[in-house]
């Protein structure tokens, strides 16, 4: 996990101090993947903005640990740990998402239960809650409580989008009916009609729709319109349709990023060497090969790329955990000392902003295509789930900055075509520059008076002027 929009000290500083009263702001985490990360970041934003105002937040005490350790706490932002959901001697069945189901089941009580002690706790009843957005229940929460509701989404608009319109989707297409109409396009839905059905997230109109994960995020699509805004790790000029059509859809609709250009962490230790290696390399020739901390591709598809990066001769550097390592073609390690490196960890915003590197082979995740804004770098994108394949769609079709692997999976023929449309080919230099355009966009998006800053400013208005 990235964590690099923990400190941002740029934005704070742009923030009107406020003078007020004494306000008691609930936070509730969402404690797996890396939701808890950032949302901590926007209430130490916040909290900086407004002294007296005390912020709660409540997640798992793993979570908690994690993000609050590497984080110089306000003194006005206190962790609470909530249970985590898995009863005393729970034997796992092995269930996909089974510890997420354990947690959302138990969440709305030890939510609850967490709020009124951090109320005796500080004297301060509740003025406001904000949520991750997958806590459908927060709303009602909120309700009960006569507060408002600020849900987070930490993904983009795109896949929000589809979320909110499920019902929609599933009544014009019909549940279980998408065979033979896979690459059917969305474009009945504003700003999705580069979407075919088979890009949309898992649960919406195909797997199993009846699974617990698919009903929250049912859930979630139909409670969002009524909380008093939603807000986003997004700018608004990435996707301007979309954004117009959920202001429209929500009360408030704001775009309040990208967290990793609001104010990039430190420079992180260059421990394999990586940069030193890149200032080696010619200009923009370096292919840089990452899927995240929780997906790895494949051995079958490992084996591909490795022969496609090894027969193209392009130089690389590959982000693989040691345990992967086994399923390369034996020697390939060796054979390429001198054209890549293979490294269990790479400092990413700062090689993405290298100018050696030219590529991006991505799973395509939201803050790694983001971070791909950043640092002006098209993309070869390999989703594997959730919202993934919608981003490859709108990074090839929607914003023209990279392509999506033949077929949906890498083969040692579609992975050399690809690296040679975007490193040799002209079709390369126009995504470079429609990028170059995105990353521009972001960076007006967070100067002064950008979309961005006036949308955090909004939020914060919100938050401590929370009578309903």
């Amino acid at each position: 996990m990235h964590c690099t929009w923990l400190l941002m000290p740029q934005l704070i500083l742009k923030m009107p101090q406020t003078s007020a009263g004494p306000d008691h702001v609930a936070v509730l985490a969402f404690p797996f993947s890396s939701h808890a990360a950032p949302l901590l970041a926007i209430i130490h934003r916040l909290a900086t903005s407004s002294p007296n105002t005390h912020f709660s937040f409540f997640s798992t005490q793993q979570s908690n640990n994690s993000i609050f350790s590497i984080y110089k706490q306000n003194t006005n932002i206190k962790a609470y740990d909530v249970w985590d959901g898995v009863p005393e001697g729970y034997v796992f069945s092995g269930k996909p998402q089974e510890h997420i189901e354990l947690f959302m089941k138990s969440a709305p009580n030890s939510f609850k239960k967490a709020m009124e002690v951090a109320a005796s706790d500080t004297g301060r009843k509740v003025s406001c809650l904000v949520s991750d957005a997958f806590f459908w229940f927060a709303g009602e929460m909120a309700e009960e409580i006569g507060v408002i509701w600020l849900p987070f989404w930490t993904a983009g608009p795109t896949s929000l989008s589809a979320h909110v319109y499920t019902d929609l989707i599933r009544d014009t297409f019909g549940v279980g009916g998408v065979a033979g109409h896979e690459d059917e396009l969305l474009s009945l839905i504003p700003g999705m009609s580069k979407i075919r059905i088979r890009d949309l997230p898992e649960g919406v109109l195909f797997g199993n729709l009846e699974a617990f994960f698919p009903n929250m995020l049912h859930k979630m699509g139909r409670a969002l319109p009524q909380a008093a805004a939603v807000f986003i790790n997004s700018f608004e000029e990435l996707d301007p349709r979309i954004t117009r059509d959920l202001k429209s859809r929500f009360k408030e609709f704001l775009n309040i990023g990208p967290f990793n250009m609001i104010s990039p962490a430190p420079p992180a230790a260059d421990t394999y060497g990586c940069i030193t290696w890149l200032d080696r390399q010619k200009l923009a020739s370096v292919a840089y090969l990452s899927f995240g901390s929780i997906t790895t591709p494949p051995p079958h598809e490992l084996v591909a790329l490795a022969e496609a990066l090894e027969t193209s001769g392009v130089p690389f550097i590959w982000s693989l955990k040691d345990n992967s390592k086994v399923h390369l073609p034996t020697g390939f390690l060796d054979r390429t000392t001198s054209q890549g490196l293979v490294v269990p960890w790479t400092p990413q915003l700062e090689v993405l902003a290298h100018k050696a590197v030219g590529v991006f082979i991505t799973h395509c995740g939201w803050n790694s295509l983001l971070e791909s804004i950043a640092g002006g770098v098209p993309m070869i994108c390999r989703p594997f789930f959730g919202d993934q394949r919608l981003n490859g769609r709108m990074v090839e079709d929607a914003w023209k900055i990279g392509l999506q692997v033949e077929d949906g999976v890498f083969r040692k023929h579609g992975v050399l075509n690809s690296l040679d449309k975007v490193l040799s080919q002209d079709s390369g230099e126009k995504m470079r520059e429609n990028i170059r355009t995105l990353q521009q966009l972001a960076k007006k998006a967070i100067g002064p008076n950008g979309s961005s800053i006036n949308n955090f400013v909004a939020l914060s208005d919100l938050v401590f002027n929370t009578k309903i």
